[in-house]
């Protein structure tokens, strides 16, 4: 162990960026202005499933101060394919809706105008022929026969490697059943959350002399947008030069790339710089939140407190394109079963689709909700068999070189060392047995 002094952990450090915010002297992408800039809105569907059978701009073009409009005709690659650089496909979300709308707030055209309040009353005139169709708001509901269904490809669920959903299969968990004392059940249930930066999102595109375009934005993964900007786009990747800094708040919510390729191909078009940036209402309405999950457990527990057998059945809302969600499902299937060494799990984890506003990322996507699902089932396991609910995860907690569900050996372990610390900081006794456990309990000690 070294004994070199800590430089930062148990002391206070400025943040780098802290005298900037108090004083006022931050730049955020609000605060830019170019001369000649123009600004974008969008036309967002006001149902939330319907087939896109016309869209009229004629009264739009009537504003004082209209440009333009740009459609899905306009976009080079009218796909979003926000994953398709960790190879997570199909892609299946339009830039710009083409044929039908699946969530309300659904961008169908931008509108660009020599200024904010001309953009929003020319969007407001775009009048929409939609036919509308039935929707389904409920994971459960959505996997039922009969079902409106969302995608091209025929189901209202992503399909891993040919399988329905997710899978982790480790153990007998019907052995283990026979074999346990109790099985505790229980249903948990998240709601989507909005992320509510202070900022919102937004970004401006300015057309430069040498033919390249500069976007200043307030993503919080400037080269993914990149990237991802110059796939839509279909351009050359050094064609785009991104500008990014402060970030007025994005807990996950600014990764997703909506508002930066629509705004370049705006300003490419018209040769202006061009604004769009996301009203409050557009912020909460139109951007990802953090989707809902439902959560089935079944527990097969020994009278002592061992967990012998785990059953899981757990449903993310996707809502209605994939965006981070089937990337979150496979954390979540990978830490469902929680830090614990249980000898049989069974999970099934499905990726669902609705007529919702799409979820995405917020701090720990897809591990989040299930940490609060499995330790709520870890605390309800220590009520029914009348145990300390210390003594339930001491008992349960996984040690180094134990094999997790999903294959994967775990190492450096600290579960139990951390607890032990938790214990003495918040005054909870343990028992000596518990305070002499350690994370190489059965295995050498490799740090002796």
């Amino acid at each position: 162990m070294s004994n070199k002094p800590l430089n930062v952990v148990g002391k206070s450090v400025a943040r780098r960026d802290g005298l900037g915010h108090v004083t006022g002297k931050t730049v955020f992408v609000n605060d830019i202005r170019f001369p000649d800039m123009l600004y974008l809105k969008m036309v967002r569907s006001p149902v939330p499933h319907a087939n896109l059978k016309n869209v009229d701009f004629s009264a739009a073009e009537k504003v004082p101060g209209f440009v333009r409009a740009l459609t899905h005709k306009d976009v080079p690659k009218n796909i979003y394919t926000i994953l398709t650089l960790i190879g997570v496909g199909p892609d299946e979300e339009y830039v710009l809706a083409e044929n039908t709308v699946r969530y309300i707030g659904e961008p169908i055209a931008a509108i660009v105008a020599e200024s904010e309040e001309a953009a929003q009353e020319a969007a407001a005139k775009v009048r929409l022929e939609l036919e509308e169709l039935p929707a389904v708001f409920d994971v459960e509901e959505a996997l039922k026969p009969g079902a409106p269904v969302l995608k091209e490809w025929g189901t209202n669920y992503f399909i891993y490697e040919g399988h329905h959903c997710r899978r982790v299969r480790y153990g007998d968990v019907d052995k283990g059943f026979q074999e346990a004392d109790y099985i505790i059940e229980d249903r948990y249930q998240t709601s989507p959350i909005e992320h509510a930066p202070s900022e919102t999102t937004g970004c401006i595109a300015k057309p430069e002399a040498d033919g390249r375009v500069t976007i200043y934005s307030n993503t919080q993964a400037l080269f993914f947008t990149l990237d991802n900007a110059a796939i839509i786009l279909q351009v050359p990747f050094q064609k785009l030069h991104l500008v990014g800094g402060t970030v007025g708040g994005g807990f996950g919510g600014k990764v997703d790339v909506i508002v930066e390729p629509i705004a370049a191909l705006a300003a490419m078009k018209t040769n202006r710089p061009v604004k769009f940036v996301f009203t409050r209402q557009e912020e909460m309405q139109a951007s990802s939140s953090r989707g809902a999950w439902r959560m089935y457990f079944k527990d097969g527990v020994t009278k002592d407190g061992r967990i012998i057998a785990r059953k899981i059945t757990t449903y993310a809302d996707s809502g209605a394109y994939n965006r981070h969600t089937p990337y979150a499902v496979t954390k979540h299937a990978a830490n469902i079963s929680g830090p614990y060494r249980i000898p049989n799990v069974w999970i099934d984890a499905y990726c669902v689709y609705t007529n919702k506003q799409p979820g995405s990322a917020m701090r720990g996507f897809g591990v989040t909700p299930a940490s609060f699902a499995l330790e709520m089932q870890m605390d309800k396991i220590a009520r029914v068999l009348q145990k300390d609910p210390w003594e339930i995860r001491f008992i349960n907690a996984y040690r180094n070189g134990d094999m997790k569900p999903h294959q994967k050996v775990v190492e450096d372990a600290t579960l139990i060392e951390v607890m032990q610390a938790a214990a003495t900081l918040v005054g909870h006794p343990l028992s000596n047995e518990f305070m002499k456990m350690s994370s190489w309990d059965g295995k050498e000690d490799k740090n002796g």
